[in-house]
């Protein structure tokens, strides 16, 4: 998986703007991959003020409110006196900033964080405007904190990794500045002219109450798939054509018979990569006596289509949650009430990262498949045993479907759901828990993995296609081999060190290269 690093440096005017609404999958990609800061709106500024005059209302009554005048949990039976509030908003943030392992990538931070100050920009949690200011500036500045891999367990929000991004904003803790340097939060924050604040009621809830971190990744899981599903339907169209395949299975008329729209879609995409084809043209006559491709070929479209449409669900969750106001207990402003509520429970979402890790697996299992049959003589037709120049003296190919089977493999175990799992937690009082966070991350590792088996079989089937000379491939799939062979990932030839090769066709096809190599001239695939 991509480690830690930090976000791009983005120019100082890419700024969000922040209102009562929610943000969208686009301002979150801004913010946590193009370093945007945040400017909050006039409305949200509002909203927050009326949340917190209810507040301040509740904390000096003499009826206990929980969240507000009481402990947390398991331990909210007992009523705190004034004189302790502020310390017991300092002892629930640094208690519960309790992650252990790993750093997380700085873009999943930026995500919680950006998540967290929407949900407080609603007005339904009862910050201070100038805390939740300094949440915004902290992404603005690119201070991000340091959040480990383990301590969510989905319910009850993030708590330790929200935690740990509460206690930057009193100034303590560990973080990471502009330039990526682990410095700590007190003078991170001093060197950007920005002062800690001191907690007040209510309000170390507020910050660390969230499904903000699992809900981050998997809008940034969503927006990745979108690209990898349709370059899996552009390394499918190679691999029909690099192994002689029939594209008469992709008709219009023939997916109309199973109406799903993602492999009505994913069909069309396969029918324009492989127009003008001189490879394919090659065996249409009546000289060719194969009855049906395999499977991995032939049914392409209904696997990468149920993908789209599972990522199409997700999708519609996602937006759902981005438009929530996740906090326990909840600001009801115009009633001029607190109530608590179970909107922290992340099965939702955990639900359909597990779905997407599923999608994932099976996309990356129907690739490493067609590009196997490249490699085997008796099922490449007419190809060399591993593509490889002297087959004996070189291996070709080979090990680079090794890879894919490893990764593949390991994909499958990924996909194992992490949201069935529940462990009781706070003496029995947090008994179902989502696991959202675990499935979040587990997802991060198998997208990173669906685009290196794409991408190992975009490799190969360029390849193929170069070894087909003189016929000419598509012009949309000669475009993604010339991009391929202009970024150094040579064509056939002797055995070469194939890892530096392999890494490069990684980096084209995460970047979205690849698809934008085809759809340079094909126009936007569906």
């Amino acid at each position: 998986m991509q480690q830690h690093t930090s976000p791009t440096a983005a120019p100082p005017s890419a700024t969000i703007t922040l209102g009562v609404g929610p943000v969208s999958p686009q301002e979150l990609v801004a913010v946590t991959r193009g370093g945007a800061g945040v400017h909050l709106e006039q409305d949200a500024v509002e909203a927050i003020q009326r949340a917190r005059a209810v507040v301040e209302e509740l904390a000096a009554a003499s009826t206990p409110a929980y969240g507000i005048s009481t402990g947390f949990g398991a331990l909210a039976t007992r009523h705190i006196p004034t004189d302790l509030r502020a310390q017991l908003q300092r002892s629930l943030v640094r208690s519960h900033a309790a992650g252990s392992g790993p750093e997380v990538e700085a873009e999943v931070t930026r995500g919680l964080m950006l998540l967290r100050l929407s949900t407080l920009a609603t007005g339904h949690t009862g910050i201070r405007l100038e805390t939740a200011q300094l949440l915004a500036d902290l992404l603005t500045h690119r201070i991000t904190p340091v959040v480990h891999e383990h301590g969510s367990l989905g319910c009850s929000g993030d708590l330790a990794p929200l935690s740990h991004c509460a206690l930057a904003l009193m100034g303590e803790g560990m973080v990471r500045d502009a330039a990526g340097a682990l410095v700590p939060a007190a003078d991170a924050l001093a060197a950007a002219g920005l002062r800690p604040v001191e907690l007040a009621a209510k309000e170390g809830l507020a910050l660390i109450n969230g499904t903000d971190g699992m809900l981050g990744m998997l809008v940034l899981a969503i927006a990745d798939l979108q690209v990898l599903l349709r370059t899996a339907d552009v390394a499918a169209a190679m691999s029909v054509e690099g192994q002689l395949g029939t594209d008469r299975v992709f008709a219009a008329e023939l997916q109309a018979l199973r109406p799903h729209p993602g492999q009505a879609a994913s069909a069309a995409n396969l029918v324009r990569l492989l127009d003008g084809s001189a490879i394919m043209a090659s065996h249409r006559g009546p000289d060719c006596h194969r009855v049906q491709d395999a499977y991995s070929l032939r049914c392409s479209p209904q696997v990468h289509g149920a993908a789209r449409d599972t990522l199409e669900h997700c999708d519609l969750v996602a937006s759902r949650e981005l438009a929530s106001a996740v906090d326990n207990p909840v600001v009801l402003a115009e009633e001029g009430r607190v109530e608590s509520n179970g909107n922290f429970h992340g099965a939702p979402v955990a639900y359909a990262l597990d779905f997407l890790a599923i999608v994932a697996a099976d996309v990356a299992s129907i690739s490493e498949r067609r590009t196997d049959r490249f490699l085997d003589k008796a099922r490449n037709h007419g190809l060399p045993p591993f593509l490889a120049h002297d087959p004996g003296v070189d291996s070709g190919l080979m090990i680079a479907q090794y890879t894919q089977a490893a990764v593949v493999s390991e994909m499958k175990r990924l996909a194992a759901p992490a949201s069935v799992d529940s462990i009781p937690s706070s003496a029995m009082q947090e008994d179902h828990v989502s696991m959202g966070w675990s499935a979040a991350r587990k997802l991060r590792r198998a997208v990173d993995g669906l685009t290196r088996v794409v991408a190992i079989e975009v490799l190969t089937a360029a390849r193929a296609l170069d070894l087909r000379a003189p016929l000419e491939p598509s012009p949309a799939t000669a475009a993604v081999v010339a991009l391929l062979r202009d970024a150094g990932v040579e064509g056939p030839g002797p055995d070469r060190h194939l890892s530096p090769e392999i890494e490069t066709a990684v980096g084209l096809v995460a970047s979205g290269a690849v698809l934008g190599a085809a759809e340079s001239v094909i126009g936007e695939l569906a």
